[in-house]
């Protein structure tokens, strides 16, 4: 329909770098790309869908890092939604979306923001069955094939299996950790 947002899906997950509690490189990446590239000046033109997935421990229970939500946790839509936010649950991942959120919000581009528990490649791909947004974008570490094998890697599986157009985007060399594993 004319007149209707392009609706722009983007995974989201937290840094991987031992004492950084923020959101990863990759996907800071990700989403400033899709600031500049794709929403530009035109803000109400898009909406912007932020999907969170929480990865449970070897024996089913959350890191310490991550909180667990039922099925469809809250949507988060502007910076009000998080003011009563405990602040153990800003301490384990809902603070990745308050970042998101906030950031839409100071530059006018509507968006949602949700949590999913599970595996991401998976749950991402499940997302954008349910939602169908127009495009999804993921970050990308840019592993080599020797890393791939041993880590997987989750914007592959959503460029072969996600039902819309997926944009990845690769952090910068400059970017890179020490160990490139890292995020």
């Amino acid at each position: 329909m004319e007149g209707e947002a392009t609706r722009v899906m983007v995974a989201v997950n937290q840094s991987t770098i031992k004492g950084y509690p923020h959101a990863s490189i990759s996907c800071k990446g990700a989403f400033e790309w899709t600031l500049k590239k794709i929403v530009r000046n035109n803000t109400s033109g898009f909406k912007l869908l932020f999907i969170h997935v929480q990865v449970p421990d070897e024996d089913g229970s959350l890191s310490f890092q991550l909180i667990c939500f039922e099925d469809m946790d809250s949507i988060f839509a502007s910076p009000e939604d998080f003011k009563g936010m405990k602040n153990r649950d800003k301490i384990r991942g809902l603070h990745l979306m308050e970042y998101f959120v906030n950031r839409c919000h100071e530059i006018g581009v509507p968006c949602e923001a949700w949590t999913k528990q599970g595996d991401p490649k998976e749950v991402i791909c499940h997302e954008v069955k349910r939602v169908q947004p127009d495009l999804l974008v993921v970050g990308c570490r840019g592993l080599g094939p020797f890393q791939r094998v041993f880590v997987g890697t989750v914007s592959e599986f959503c460029v072969k299996h996600a039902e819309c157009p997926v944009v990845t985007i690769k952090r910068s060399a400059a970017e890179t950790p020490q160990d490139p594993i890292d995020d």
